[in-house]
């Protein structure tokens, strides 16, 4: 085909090497995400088991609702040390090291949790368990993205969020296993066991590969090139991903040597300046949006809701503690349940069309549940149907959350970035939404003194009018384009991909076309 100003250049599309229309499940890229991803049960067990634990919490140190308050919320202030570290870590060790790097801080937080006499070496335990966490959310959706074939990468990537979830059902269960303890021994057992699954991650994070990203940035092509061959769909589709992350990091095409020597394009701060400074017009675009999703999805209250779900339904009408604690253990099963629905759906539905109709749903649940807590604050006593409209509503609201924004942020995010820009990328999406959530945690319980639970769900559903107007007319749909070319997509605003390669049917979605050429030009 020829191009004007460009002479000849031949174009092809994966298809053209003959695939199967429906590619089948590589189970080596499989285990691989599936591992990387099982580092956010850390953050899942955290959010999980400080819900129920907080309850004895409160009643052993004899605190007050305002220190509860930091306890739960301040994990998050604490993660950004570990995910403005995380960046610059996984480009010096790898994403690898950094993953096994983490599970071990977490651990020795877990410990700290679980020995803690006190409320300030309690707070010291969170401290060291954020850190870590911080370092998982960054270094885990980034390897699976990395790691993962264009034909399925949405569904390998949305692990993220099912371990999540995963993690707060664990610590659910470990809160009404543990909660017939003595008071004194029951919540630090609770917080103490967070050392078992992430020194198991750890141990097993070490059978996986490196990703073949971060071997080609190392000039490794022919380590790259094994990991690409076990993890693509095809040999021709591994060449083409090897070919286009050559390109990114500026290794010639017809560089074929199994070490090279790689010149840094650029260092950690060029990387933030284009960044922030001096973007250009697509980069921009990245950066708004992914950073818009990251703080959307947790502005709208999900993680006050989830760490507090005891408190609403009490403040319904619920007043046993193992009643309570059960129906957290739902909130738990309905949300990971919904985030499998979404990982089976993604890549063939697309990211736009689930990310619109899940926050939309999140809207509804916010309005009926301001609704009815405003109806039962003004009534005399507790009507009976407020425990049922109050559960409903909340197991509805982390339904469409998990159909949806829970799992599409941290695969949106992770794939958006270009290769240079990757890592910083991520860690600053991960500061934004632990910012977010962190200040939503940390307010719950003022905001419904302040304005009353109903006020305060009127609140998160105006937020989430906002974010679902944002993502409308700012998130292009990124549904089975490589990462090398989705900067494409990008620098025009207005919800509709901006890519001129538009790419083919192949089974599982659409399958982009890639150039085959020397033309190098940024």
């Amino acid at each position: 085909m020829a191009e004007e100003g460009k002479g000849v250049e031949t174009h092809k599309a994966l298809d053209d090497f003959d695939p199967p229309k429906k590619p089948k499940t590589n189970f080596y890229a499989f285990g691989c995400a599936i591992l990387a991803s099982t580092t956010c049960i850390l953050l899942g067990y955290d959010i999980g088991v400080m819900t129920g634990a907080a309850i004895y919490i409160k009643k052993d140190l004899k605190v007050s609702d305002v220190k509860i308050e930091i306890l739960l919320g301040i994990i998050n202030l604490y993660s950004l040390i570990g995910s403005c570290l995380a960046g610059r870590t996984s480009d010096w060790i790898g994403r690898r090291y950094t993953i096994v790097f983490a599970g071990t801080i977490f651990f020795a937080g877990a410990i700290l949790m679980g020995f803690s006499p006190n409320y300030a070496f309690l707070m010291f335990g969170r401290f060291v368990a954020g850190i870590g966490i911080g370092y998982a959310l960054m270094i885990g959706p980034v390897y699976s993205a990395e790691v993962s074939p264009a034909s399925y990468r949405g569904f390998l990537t949305s692990f993220t969020d099912a371990f999540i979830n995963g993690g707060i059902l664990l610590g659910y269960i470990s809160n009404f296993a543990f909660s017939k303890m003595t008071l004194k021994l029951g919540w630090r057992m609770m917080l103490g066991v967070g050392a078992i699954p992430s020194a198991l991650i750890t141990l097993g994070v070490l059978a996986m590969p490196e990703s073949p990203r971060w071997l080609v940035m190392n000039g490794r092509l022919g380590e790259a090139a094994k990991v690409l061959n076990k993890t693509s769909d095809s040999k021709e589709e591994a060449q083409l991903r090897l070919a286009e992350i050559k390109q990114a990091a500026g290794i010639p095409e017809s560089c074929n040597d199994d070490v090279v020597q790689v010149t840094k394009q650029s260092t950690g701060k060029d990387v933030w300046k284009e960044l922030f400074l001096y973007p250009t017009p697509a980069v921009r675009h990245i950066v708004i949006a992914a950073l818009g999703i990251y703080c959307f999805q947790q502005a709208s209250g999900v993680d006050a809701i989830v760490l507090y779900s005891p408190r609403i339904f009490q403040n319904a009408g619920m007043t046993d503690d193992t009643h309570t604690l059960l129906a957290t253990v739902a909130v738990g099963f309905v949300k990971t349940l919904f985030i499998v629905l979404s990982s089976l759906v993604l890549d063939r539905v697309g990211r736009r069309p689930m990310l619109l109709s899940s926050v939309a749903g999140m809207m509804v649940s916010l309005l009926t549940l301001g609704i009815g807590f405003t109806i039962i604050e003004r009534s005399e006593s507790k009507p009976m149907w407020g425990i049922g409209l109050s559960i409903a509503m909340v197991l509805a609201f982390v339904a469409t959350f998990s159909i949806g924004a829970g799992p599409i942020t941290w695969v949106y995010s992770a794939e958006v970035f270009p290769l240079r820009l990757r890592a910083q990328g991520v860690a600053a999406g991960v500061v934004v939404n632990r910012v977010s959530s962190g200040v939503v945690t940390m307010t719950f319980l003022s905001l419904t003194k302040a304005i009353t639970f109903g006020g305060t769900f009127f609140l998160y559903s105006g937020v989430a009018v906002i974010g679902w107007l944002f993502f409308y007319f700012a998130l292009p749909e990124t549904r089975g384009k490589t990462l090398e070319e989705m900067e494409g997509s990008f620098g025009h605003f207005g919800g509709k991909s901006n890519s001129k390669n538009k790419g083919v049917e192949n089974g599982n979605g659409r399958v982009p076309q890639v150039q085959l050429g020397t033309n190098l030009s940024t």
